[in-house]
């Protein structure tokens, strides 16, 4: 994995801006999830697995990025998809291009489809590698303890300190991960995790389950709790939802910066950090955002309002 560009954009309320762009990881639109697969599949390529299943909504990252791996590999690729998330996307598309098996049915059937799905590969004399919806797991925490390596050492080299990085927080091992690198280097940063659709308690304590799995006996469970935030205030109407704000604050940051945002993830979660930084007063502070990718969703959003018009 190359390290990916940092960058200063400007201000934001009172503050100096950055930018750290997964989006730009040279594989599938790149992202957090490229992050992750990258670490997924040297478990695969160093084994004798011959194909991988895993899960996610149609509108999943993940699920794109880990088709495109298991394609470029030639082996196959079974995606369960939950009923209530799915439709047409352009990750969808894609992951048909990549001809992944796509399994759809209501979300209380998902884990027994799972199930099903290994087993019957199994019974075909296959040997399936399994990869929890978004690279959920120690794996994918590794990939941010990465990550955050790479901003230590930005940090370091051009004399930079953040106060505060903030990120889309989903199923939770990338916030964990930055976390987990922040407690490892032992900075004073507040990491903190834009919800893009759970709430809290939950969504809170899924990302403290992960750090305390990877950090085991190494800090104290109250410098992993103190270093847990998780911001559950703009996830409007839950996953995929949107609403003006956030479509505004995604037009603004193209016309400013001529970056894509889109309204799942980073969308939410650029609009989330300056109603965070404004509401709570913060100003003066170098402030990181993670863009965690999701480019094919910028054009599902605009292929909506442009048919919206």
């Amino acid at each position: 994995m190359r390290t990916t560009p940092l960058q200063k954009l400007g201000t934001i309320e009172g503050n100096q801006l950055y930018i750290k762009r997964e989006d730009l990881i040279p594989f599938c639109f790149g992202g957090n999830k490229a992050r992750k697969a990258e670490l997924f599949f040297q478990i695969i390529d160093a084994g004798s697995y011959d194909c991988v299943v895993t899960y996610g909504s149609s509108s999943s990252n993940h699920c794109r990025v880990i088709a495109n791996m298991c394609a470029s590999r030639g082996i196959s690729c079974h995606v369960i998809a939950p009923a209530e998330a799915f439709g047409v996307s352009y990750n969808q598309q894609m992951m048909k291009l990549y001809n992944a098996e796509i399994s759809v049915v209501h979300v209380s059937e998902v884990h027994d489809q799972i199930e099903n799905t290994i087993a019957a590969l199994k019974r075909q004399g296959k040997t399936p590698y399994f990869i929890p919806g978004g690279g959920h797991g120690i794996t994918g925490t590794q990939a941010y303890v990465n990550c955050y390596d790479e901003i230590a050492d930005y940090g370091k080299t051009n004399g930079t300190t953040f106060d505060l990085i903030f990120l889309a927080s989903g199923t939770g091992t990338t916030q964990a991960g930055l976390i987990c690198g922040k407690l490892l280097h032992h900075a004073s940063c507040d990491i903190i995790g834009i919800s893009i659709a759970r709430k809290n308690p939950r969504g809170r304590d899924i990302v403290l389950e992960s750090v305390r799995e990877y950090m085991g006996n190494q800090v104290s469970l109250s410098s992993i709790q103190d270093s847990t935030v998780f911001v559950d205030e703009y996830v409007t109407n839950g996953y995929g939802q949107t609403d003006s704000a956030i479509q505004e604050t995604i037009l603004k940051v193209l016309l400013t910066y001529g970056i894509p945002l889109d309204e799942t993830y980073t969308g939410k979660a650029f609009h989330g950090m300056t109603e965070y930084l404004k509401n709570n007063q913060i100003r003066g502070k170098n402030v990181l955002f993670i863009h965690t990718g999701g480019t094919p969703l910028f054009f599902d959003a605009l292929r909506k309002w442009d048919d919206g018009k």
